[in-house]
């Protein structure tokens, strides 16, 4: 293995898409925060950043356990990491929203979601907290939490939307019978 210079970046790690059967996998917990994990949810960071997520769960980048990330300034969304969360109440009014995905390019659609919700995760220091929003976050962390579940949101999608986007899915599982 090359050894890397001390200031040299990392390699960015490649998003995960659909089809992957990763994306279908419920993740695992995670048993210790420990450094092998702050280096994940730093790598995870990088490629929301990257990529210009909202957020990003550790299945979009081929870790199968229980964490996601979010932040960007745009619609006032924290940079938090989410290790091991539980959505622990929902509620407020259903709204449909277009979402999009880092591992469905060129997919977007109506998902409806509870405008209200509660989370209890661990922060990147391994300690318990217990947030809620009724904004543009709360959407985030129900986006995040289906992954960690293996749902995507063509699963949540409107019939109509559903139908609507059948030939970019269509797309992406041929990208992926044929490599470049």
């Amino acid at each position: 293995m090359a050894e890397r210079l001390p200031n040299e970046p990392l390699p960015q790690r490649p998003v995960v898409l659909f089809p992957d059967p990763m994306l279908r996998r419920k993740a695992k917990p995670v048993h210790a925060v420990d450094a092998a994990i702050r280096a994940l949810v730093e790598d995870m960071y990088r490629v929301m950043d990257d990529e210009e997520g909202a957020g990003l769960a550790a299945p979009q980048v081929g870790e199968s356990l229980r964490i996601f990330v979010t932040g960007t300034h745009e619609r006032g969304v924290p940079r938090k990491a989410y290790i091991n969360p539980v959505l622990i109440d929902m509620g407020g009014e259903l709204e449909s929203m277009d979402e999009g995905c880092l591992s469905l390019p060129n997919v977007r659609g109506s998902v409806r979601r509870p405008t209200q919700v509660t989370i209890r995760a661990l922060d990147i220091d391994g300690n318990e907290f217990t947030e809620t929003s009724s904004d543009f976050t709360a959407r985030v962390w129900q986006h995040e939490f289906d992954h960690l579940e293996g749902i995507l949101i063509i699963d949540k999608m409107s019939p109509i939307d559903r139908l609507r986007v059948r030939r970019a899915l269509k797309d992406l599982k041929l990208s992926v019978d044929r490599p470049d």
